[in-house]
């Protein structure tokens, strides 16, 4: 990524204007927890099983909090991206390549899950055939390019935008959806895998808000706003860091459970199976704005999620082969190429939404490409220095990352005959 050198004097501002213009980071990575990767896992949650599955959707969005923070704080306290830290303790090419390429596939089904997304808010909002819709949204993430001039801090006043659409969208739906406050907090704190259905969407969820392409593109934007490797500067860049981030996905974590929320009171026993389906029964619900409401902030989140993955597409290329790619480029490839499944599913008639859920369980699959390098980099003293984890962090992370890689193997386990 070309280096921005955002912060140059903390001396001469004070501290909420050094933080103002530090901030980024974990608002373009933020938008990770509500994608349209989210929207068919929490829907499909809500809808099926009421409010009982929000407890996933609390513990997923604390452990994306921390890991995401681990992510920018090994980016500012090395100065290199995760990428760029596993070509260098892998060193040789023969294991770099492989790293890479399972690195472009999680990169790819992320892309995948944000292109439905566009597509299918293109169908809801103007009546757009899917199969057009496919092509149009070719041009989705070039259009934003466009604008910002690929600026990096014109792409971050973008997302400022889609993420509040987003968050006003669903403070809206939530006002006027009218969950039950009982079973809502209920299903917040009482844990529940008793089918392999729960299972199935518990992994789904988690992969739709603890994403690989997130985690790698972080540590690569952190390290995009120090202008100097001074212990000084990433001490002051290590506070902004840490307070964007409880900004930031504290607000994303309570996006990504009101939209299911929304889903458990609007949807739940209404036979509700696909995102069509949703936008639907909410207009003779609560009226044509409800529906349209939704349909907007699934473009929104379709179209800033889209640019996070362009973004993450870079960083892995750039840091793991050291060659720059031009991120137009990027896109369009990147694109091109997710019109070839998307059209074959439209063809085949296969529902939006399960493709969603199925590719956010893909997703936790291969989150081990980046956690478990993340984890093993920041409890090294000799690569972070002063900013090496404290031990309950290594701790707790390891927890995360062992629950993660638990569940993962548990649905392994019982899709090739395993008993629950």
């Amino acid at each position: 990524m070309t280096r921005q050198a955002t912060i140059q004097d903390y001396s001469s501002k004070s501290f909420f204007r050094n933080f103002a213009t530090y901030f980024g980071p974990a608002l373009i990575v933020s938008v990770a927890y509500i994608d349209p990767g989210n929207y068919g896992t929490d829907i499909t949650g809500g809808a099926t099983f009421g409010y009982t599955m929000l407890w996933v959707v609390w513990l997923a969005s604390i452990m994306a909090m921390l890991l995401q923070y681990l992510s920018g704080k090994v980016g500012i306290a090395t100065g290199h991206s995760l990428p760029e830290l596993i070509r260098l303790d892998l060193k040789k090419p023969r294991y770099v390549i492989p790293y890479w390429l399972g690195s472009e596939v999680a990169a790819a089904m992320t892309d995948l899950a944000e292109f439905l997304g566009t597509v299918i808010a293109l169908n809801l909002l103007f009546n757009i055939p899917l199969i057009i819709g496919t092509f149009l949204s070719v041009l989705d993430v070039l259009l934003i390019l466009g604008l910002s001039g690929g600026r990096i801090r014109r792409l971050e006043y973008a997302f400022m935008v889609f993420v509040s659409v987003i968050g006003i969208g669903y403070i809206y739906e939530i006002f006027i959806s009218g969950p039950s406050l009982g079973p809502l907090a209920a299903g917040s704190i009482t844990p529940n895998l008793q089918s392999i259905d729960r299972l199935l969407l518990a992994v789904g969820v988690i992969g739709a808000t603890v994403m690989p392409h997130a985690v790698f593109v972080h540590s690569a934007l952190a390290n995009d706003k120090i202008p100097a490797q001074h212990v000084e500067v990433k001490e002051m860049a290590m506070r902004f860091h840490r307070l964007e981030s409880i900004i930031m996905f504290t607000f994303a974590g309570f996006v990504n459970a009101a939209i299911m929320i929304m889903a458990a009171a609007a949807f739940h026993d209404k036979g509700v199976a696909t995102i069509e389906d949703a936008y639907r029964t909410l207009g003779p619900l609560f009226g044509p704005a409800a529906a349209t409401v939704f349909a907007v902030t699934l473009l929104a989140s379709g179209l800033s999620s889209s640019t996070t993955g362009t973004l993450a597409g870079q960083a892995i290329m750039e840091g793991m082969l050291t060659r720059k790619v031009n991120l137009w480029a990027r896109r369009i490839v990147t694109r091109l190429i997710n019109t070839i499944p998307t059209t074959i599913a439209i063809l085949s008639h296969l529902e939006p939404l399960q493709i969603l859920v199925y590719s956010q369980v893909a997703l936790s699959l291969m989150l081990p490409l980046p956690l478990l390098p993340l984890w093993k980099f920041t409890r090294d003293k000799r690569l972070m220095g002063p900013f090496v984890n404290r031990r309950i962090t290594t701790i707790v992370a390891g927890i995360f990352v062992l629950a993660i890689l638990s569940l993962n193997a548990l649905l392994l386990y019982i899709s090739f005959g395993g008993k629950l």
